[in-house]
């Protein structure tokens, strides 16, 4: 079914008037922007109303050069993408009716305009690269024979490392030419991995999804020229039906990644489409398929693939690091990344389950470095969240981190839990900042070690570092409340009040259920004497816990009967309680008890939490709420006993 050469320039349906050949859908009062691939789509239907259009006639539409990539899935979107803008249904089509496994028919009336040649003598067809049509998720190859010819020689001799730049990898890295004219190349140094889509057809697979998107970020941060966005704020795109110019926008980033991943039997393929995002444009789509076993082996290639095609420098280490994926037993490689899956969701129930996943994947692969990593980041955040005593949690954190080191030095996350632990429990400086460094060195696009590291620097003293850490961390994951509050709270310990009020104020009100801002707005507003704000914020903060109306009521009768001292006897009172059913944390004793100037019973609780190990006693140096011990002798002891270095 050829089209003809008289196809029309302007044709009309329903309310939608499409001129092909500016490439514009318009309906009244509103233009619509229509994505390459899809505005082809119509036209080849709009050319033949009523007639099934089949899908080869797409295919030799849409790829006229016979480069193919993707070809279902790439179809099947761009239909999806199309109906979407007309307001379609493909149960009940108005417009477009699609015939299984035959192709697809335009059933509504059409009315044509000024019918004449239109560009190329093949209805409407625009050569991809030349700007007149925006660019989106899919590419389009229009390269004419001679130009493929000269593209071929160029690409065999890799001239100027054109090859980089025009290659579809296939299955095992087959690579063939793509576009025919080429945009001047963007500048390319920051990007996104936005969560790969489940092609399995199973749910039960998106934690599989999910973990290879993760492990790509990871392979991707390696790069230390390149800025990386992290798993926590990208998974928020999952499903988005938001542009893409939009989502870099909010991720401030120059590029974007997308792509589709299939688990069936023992193997995996992924499918990865990168794209410049303020104009839009495609660069670079490629395919993979492997053995399950050799899945880190593939995320490695994908990476190196979109550094090569971006063009950012890599290091001789960096490469040697990109290179290093081992083969992974299938069946430990999957409870790793269904062990990540619940450690993600940050609930008790949520580390137990992870634990027990992570250890039956040690049991299966004893050499798996990364589910030891996974174990240490369990126990470190039941600690953290004191769902576990330090002195129960911690030391299994750090035999786990400290396994899995063992194994492969090169684990950032590793290095990053163990510095961790050096910082929160064992107290030795010298290693924790080693340790940072470390991590941050082998993967500099690590969120987690930049935001770590910084309270470590805060916990030195050190604000104005700690706050460039936290501020990096930020750029890394701009969207983690728990970043942004912490960011807040360091400039709480460093006495800029007025300042650390403003900015958890502000990740309050991005992060309205996020309630340790308003925690630590209250302890700001304590430590300023504005008592009154600080109550308001600290009923907020246990309602967004999950406190009881009456406990919160009655913590502002309590302020409001006694002041200030009246609530902290009733907070006393409260923990008293609370610690008859669950483990409270020893330091909490202390710091009301300091406050109500009752020094003997704070150094008492003091050492306890020492004994016990607790974590806010690597803040004994900066930590307002201590302020009342410093000048007795034994707040100096015990910050020698603590091992600090000299203020």
């Amino acid at each position: 079914m050829e089209p003809s050469s008289d196809s029309p320039q302007v044709a009309r349906f329903d309310v939608f008037e499409v001129d092909l050949r500016s490439g514009e859908l318009r309906r009244p009062g509103a233009k619509l922007r229509l994505q390459d691939q899809p505005l082809h789509i119509l036209a080849l239907l709009l050319e033949h109303p009523g007639e099934v259009v089949g899908r080869e006639e797409l295919e030799k539409r849409l790829w006229p050069d016979g480069v193919v990539v993707d070809f279902d899935h790439s179809i099947n979107t761009a239909v999806k993408r199309l109906r979407k803008a007309l307001g379609d249904d493909a149960e009940h089509p108005r417009f477009i009716e699609t015939l299984p496994r035959h192709g697809y028919r335009f059933i509504a009336p059409v009315e044509t305009l000024a019918p004449g040649p239109s560009p190329g003598g093949r209805g409407w067809t625009r050569e991809a690269g030349t700007g007149e049509v925006p660019l989106r998720r899919h590419w389009i190859a229009t390269t004419a024979g001679a130009a493929v010819a000269i593209v071929a020689v160029l690409f065999a001799l890799n001239v100027g490392g054109l090859r980089h730049r025009l290659m579809t990898v296939v299955g095992a890295g087959s690579a063939r030419p793509r576009e025919g004219k080429a945009l001047p190349y963007p500048r390319i140094e920051s990007i996104a991995v936005l969560p790969l889509e489940n092609l399995s057809g199973d749910p039960e697979q998106e934690y599989f999804a999910d973990g290879m998107t993760e492990e790509l970020i990871t392979d991707l941060g390696k790069i230390s020229a390149l800025r990386v966005i992290s798993r926590t704020s990208v998974m928020r795109y999952k499903g988005t039906k938001k542009a893409l110019p939009e989502i870099a926008r909010e991720l401030n980033v120059d590029a974007i990644v997308e792509g589709t991943v299939q688990r069936s039997g023992d193997r995996v393929r992924i499918t990865a489409n990168l794209l410049y995002a303020p104009g839009d444009r495609h660069l670079w789509a490629a395919a993979y398929e492997r053995n399950l076993g050799d899945a880190l082996t593939l995320e490695s290639e994908v990476a190196r693939a979109i550094a090569n095609e971006i063009r950012i420098k890599v290091t001789p280490q960096e490469h040697v690091r990109l290179a290093s994926a081992r083969p992974v037993n299938p069946e430990a490689h999957r409870l790793y990344l269904l062990g990540r899956s619940y450690w993600n969701k940050r609930t008790a129930e949520g580390f137990k389950i992870a634990i027990g996943h992570f250890q039956r994947a040690i049991v299966i692969d004893p050499a798996y470095a990364s589910a030891y990593a996974g174990l240490a980041d369990s126990y470190i955040l039941l600690s953290n969240y004191g769902l576990l005593p330090p002195k129960e949690a911690m030391p299994r954190g750090r035999e786990g981190a400290q396994k899995a080191l063992d194994i492969d030095e090169s684990l950032a996350e590793a290095h990053t839990s163990l510095a961790w632990a050096c910082t929160e429990y064992d107290w030795n400086w010298p290693v924790c900042e080693r340790e940072f460094k470390r991590a941050i060195e082998l993967n500099p696009n690590y969120a987690t070690a930049h935001h770590w590291y910084g309270d470590y620097l805060s916990a030195m003293g050190r604000h104005r570092e700690a706050i460039a850490e936290l501020e990096r961390a930020q750029q890394l994951n701009p969207l983690s409340p728990i970043i942004s509050g912490c960011l807040g709270h360091r400039y709480y310990f460093a006495r800029e009040y007025e300042e650390a009020i403003r900015r958890l104020l502000n990740t309050a009100s991005l992060f309205p259920e996020f309630a340790m801002a308003q925690l630590w707005l209250g302890d700001t507003y304590m430590a300023e004497g504005k008592h009154q704000q600080a109550i308001v914020a600290y009923q907020k903060s246990g309602s967004l816990f999950g406190a009881r109306a009456t406990e919160l009521a009655a913590l502002g009768q309590a302020y409001a009967k006694g002041g200030i001292r009246g609530y902290r006897l009733w907070q006393l009172q409260r923990l008293r309680e609370e610690s008859k059913h669950r483990y409270v944390r020893a330091v909490q004793f202390a710091w009301l008890f300091a406050a109500l100037g009752e020094n003997d019973q704070a150094f008492s609780y003091l050492q306890k939490a020492y004994e016990d190990r607790e974590f806010e006693l690597s803040l004994l140096q900066i930590e307002p709420r201590f302020d009342p011990l410093r000048s007795d002798p034994r707040f100096q002891d015990l910050l020698r006993r603590m091992n600090f270095p000299p203020s």
